[in-house]
């Protein structure tokens, strides 16, 4: 008589979290995009926190559009400190335009489900 008890049963199957649909995928990465406009950076970092590992085009548009926020942070505190030699005045409007212009491409291309990568900008997060 053997007093081996063989091999551990297999793990419980534990189901993943389901696969998102291509109208989820679109109303989120929206609000990624747009988002900022209401909670600033927060909301691509939400968006992307949540999202990253049920969709892969939400975790590059996350990551997108979280890299965008923090480089446009970066540039407006840069054209605020630079009001001090006067050039702030013309730069700052400047940021503010190209950060609401930028966003607005950004929405129309994935509200089409098309990937936009920003220009301008630092890839921080990766």
């Amino acid at each position: 008589m053997s007093t081996d008890p063989g091999p551990p049963p297999p793990p419980p199957y534990v189901a993943g979290p389901p696969p998102m649909r291509p109208d989820e995928e679109k109303l989120w990465a929206i609000g990624a995009h747009l988002g900022p406009l209401v909670i600033g950076v927060f909301a691509p970092l939400i968006v992307w926190l949540v999202f990253r590992d049920r969709s892969a085009y939400l975790d590059r548009q996350g990551k997108e559009a979280l890299n965008m926020q923090i480089s446009f942070l970066i540039y407006f505190i840069v054209a605020g400190f630079s009001v001090i030699l006067l050039v702030g005045l013309v730069l700052l409007p400047v940021v503010g335009i190209t950060w609401l212009v930028l966003m607005i491409v950004a929405t129309v291309k994935v509200a089409n489900l098309e990937d936009y990568r920003y220009p301008l900008i630092f890839r921080l997060v990766t």
